[in-house]
């Protein structure tokens, strides 16, 4: 089983990754964000482009990726992006969130999680730990598992 901590955020931030204090500040839509110069967070919504991010990633302290559907992967890609291009701030996803889709959204760089429905930390706990192995690369550290067996 997997050590961590469920809900040590505040407000309607349910589960929580991070060893930092929550960032406590509003975040702004992307097009706001691009528009001051003193703006720390941000929230991207479907069909914002991440990649305008990328020059101010060293400036921001939290991310928002909203799901205002589950059925609506695009924030994954933005995550993965953010992270990729060195992001280590806060990445949080709300919206609809579901407890199925934690283990992926960790993967792709997420740490922290305020859904619109509270998640059962039981099936939280479980869909974290359900598989000990990955067989793709990813945002997170985990190795592959066929590089495991091939080195």
């Amino acid at each position: 089983m997997a050590d961590f901590d469920l809900g040590t955020g505040r407000d309607e931030v349910q589960l929580r990754f991070r060893d930092d204090e929550q960032a406590d500040v509003a975040a702004v839509t992307v097009d706001s964000f691009l528009d001051q110069a003193d703006a720390d967070a941000v929230r991207i919504e479907p069909g914002d482009d991440a990649r305008e991010l990328l020059p101010y990633l060293s400036r921001l302290r939290l991310v928002e990726v909203n799901f205002p559907s589950h059925t609506d992967g695009r924030g994954f890609s933005a995550a993965r992006l953010l992270r990729e291009h060195g992001y280590t701030g806060e990445l949080r996803a709300v919206g609809d969130v579901l407890v199925d889709q934690l283990r992926y959204m960790r993967r792709c760089g997420f740490d922290a999680f305020a859904p619109d429905r509270w998640l059962d930390e039981a099936d939280a706990r479980v869909a974290l730990d359900r598989f000990s192995h990955v067989y793709q690369s990813a945002a997170d550290t985990a190795v592959p598992i066929w590089s495991l067996r091939h080195g």
